[in-house]
């Protein structure tokens, strides 16, 4: 499902942008250039949402384009615009938050024994062990 939020966008006086998302506890990012700071927001919104999601909070339903004063904001910029940010938190999440990563392991050749002889998923244990040592729900 597409998320769509406004966003203030302020040019710095180093040519670098800030952006600002008013609805979203005034939620920032930033980047080196126009493109930068866009992609960058669609990050931060999507990271946003998302961890919003996983947590159960509830989220603040975005403004109207027009209901957004960048003044209000911010003041300390070359020039400034306001822009929907749009982005799908699922299919973001699958490809940037939730993918995989692959990692190799080293352990005793009669601990690997005796793992594949009672038909071990190493991944699955491998995983929740990590969220155990970092003391995140198992599920």
């Amino acid at each position: 499902m597409l998320s769509v939020y406004p966003a203030c966008f302020y040019k710095e006086k180093d040519g670098g942008f800030s952006v600002i998302f008013p609805d979203l506890d005034h939620l920032s990012t930033c980047g080196g250039s126009l493109e930068e700071a866009i992609e960058m927001a669609i990050d931060c919104l999507a990271g946003y949402l998302f961890d919003a999601k996983v947590n159960n909070e509830t989220v603040a339903a975005p403004s109207e384009l027009t209901a957004i004063d960048p003044d209000a904001e911010y003041d300390e910029y070359e020039s400034a615009f306001v822009n929907f940010v749009s982005v799908d938190v699922d299919e973001y999440a699958k490809k940037h938050f939730e993918k995989a990563d692959k990692k190799t392991v080293t352990i005793p050749h009669w601990l690997n024994v005796m793992a594949e002889s009672k038909g071990a998923n190493f991944s699955a244990i491998l995983q929740n062990g990590l969220k155990d040592f970092l003391g995140l729900d198992a599920n």
